[in-house]
């Protein structure tokens, strides 16, 4: 079995270590990203709802800098709402500023009742430029 390319941006390493995952694997020419969430420098949630997908985004696009990709990179989303109903307008609005163009990446939000404290995660798989 070849060794997994682990992708870690800089700064994160601990919380990696303590949860026993990497932030991303690269394998061939595809990039699969873990879940990021919106947490802050001390690693707890971000209470305002909108800064922590936000910071779930920012998160994200850390790991794809790390990987030598981008957003614009990005071809499948799969999203993590605790409360999606009430959630998907803010959800939506800064989807459309992170992904303003045509051809959009494919999307699936799922709703569920636990994301260790967190309201919002977003994983991705991108393709390699």
């Amino acid at each position: 079995m070849t060794k997994r390319d682990a992708i870690f941006p800089a700064g994160r390493q601990a919380l990696y270590e303590i949860n026993r995952y990497s932030a991303a694997i690269r394998s061939g020419d595809l990039l699969f990203v873990s879940g990021q969430v919106g947490s802050r420098a001390d690693g707890s949630p971000e209470p305002d709802f909108a800064k922590q997908v936000q910071l779930a985004f920012d998160n994200l696009g850390n790991v794809l800098k790390a990987a030598g990709a981008g957003l614009d990179d990005i071809v499948d989303v799969t999203t993590f709402h605790t409360d999606p109903e009430a959630q998907f307008g803010t959800v939506n609005a800064i989807r459309a500023e992170i992904f303003p163009d045509h051809p959009y990446p494919n999307w699936t939000a799922v709703g569920v009742n636990w994301l260790a404290g967190f309201d919002f995660e977003i994983k991705v798989i991108a393709r390699m430029p």
